[in-house]
């Protein structure tokens, strides 16, 4: 299987630069898991294709503001920095730029000293090892330095940093947001309930691999990035008596269904418990846990439309993202959105 195969050609205006001022207000398009058929709609009739005893999952993870910009204390260099995962306590993996200047021992100022971090390692892929140094409260401190890390196909300036989170966000530490997610109001969750569907929630804490293109030719040498994730005692009882009683598992995104997948064993049975996962999901896979995916419309070549294409089949995928383009759908972060059921 080949990398080249998750190819489409897609105009650079069609990429969404700022979310619709009406979260709920983006168009859907529903591919059917029966005959690859394709319907448009908005985004609030996904209630249409839910039904009572459903369960919809939802991911809680919340954005860190996790870009910050700083100077080297010795030269006074300008310094990019994002954080990516806690490692323990104020050591941060992080992304850094320009890296040849950061090397171990180099000390950075952020915010006229407010917050001080120093390089003390290099790890993996030529990210850094920083301590950081404080007085307060280190997300208070962040919520004041730090940006929204938007990807980097976004150009515009984000006005309002909570349309980078979703309405239910909760659990901090993400470098992306869960953007499926984006598209719901707290009224139009008030309405999935009203409708007898449940909703539980696990945390996925999105990293920045989640952009990472693939770069190799045959997919199944493309080595996944690991993202950190927690599924509760009693939402896993939830979702697992969804199943037992015979109806559908509806993952709200790739990162709920990646957390879903990770989590339930063989015998279809989710654990409760946290840990790291690496699970690769592409054409070929057999879906444990969900029965119906609402996601975004994603890059080409990536991780995540092979992830879509092994839920629905890739012939079906590459034909929804060709009539999404003729359509002239908007894509990926701010976009619009895909159920497939």
């Amino acid at each position: 299987m080949k990398t080249s195969d998750f190819y489409y050609d897609l105009p650079q205006e069609l990429i969404a630069q700022d979310p619709l001022e009406d979260r709920s207000s983006s168009r859907l398009m529903h591919l059917s898991l029966k005959d690859g058929s394709i319907e448009h709609r908005h985004f609030t009739d996904v209630l249409d294709y839910m039904e009572e005893g459903d369960c919809l999952v939802i991911n809680d993870t919340k954005v860190i503001p996790a870009r910050l910009y700083g100077h080297k204390e010795e030269t006074g260099a300008l310094i990019e920095i994002l954080l990516l995962k806690r490692r323990e306590n104020d050591i941060w993996e992080c992304l850094v730029k320009p890296g040849k200047k950061a090397r171990p021992g180099a000390k950075i100022t952020f915010g006229n000293g407010i917050l001080k971090g120093e390089i003390i390692d290099v790890v993996d892929e030529g990210n850094r090892l920083i301590q950081f140094h404080y007085e307060g409260i280190f997300e208070e401190i962040l919520d004041q330095l730090g940006e929204m890390p938007l990807p980097p196909y976004i150009t515009h300036k984000l006005k309002d940093k909570n349309r980078y989170q979703t309405v239910y966000a909760k659990n901090e530490g993400s470098a992306a947001a869960p953007t499926a997610g984006l598209h719901f109001t707290k009224e139009l969750l008030e309405k999935v309930k009203e409708k007898g569907v449940n909703i539980a929630h696990v945390t996925l804490h999105v990293g920045l691999g989640t952009f990472r293109p693939v770069k190799v030719d045959d997919v199944e040498s493309h080595h996944m990035h690991s993202e950190f994730y927690i599924v509760e005692e009693d939402q896993a009882k939830l979702i697992n008596d969804t199943k037992k009683a015979g109806k559908r598992v509806i993952a709200v995104g790739t990162t709920s269904c990646r957390t879903l997948e990770s989590a339930t064993g063989e015998d279809g049975i989710l654990k409760s418990g946290s840990g790291w996962t690496e699970i690769f999901i592409y054409p070929g896979y057999h879906f444990k846990m969900i029965d119906a995916l609402i996601t975004n419309f994603h890059l080409p070549e990536s991780t995540l439309v092979m992830l879509v294409s092994a839920l629905a089949g890739k012939e079906n995928i590459m034909h929804a993202y060709e009539t999404a383009v003729q359509e002239k759908y908007r894509f990926f972060s701010f976009g619009d959105a895909m159920i497939i059921i």
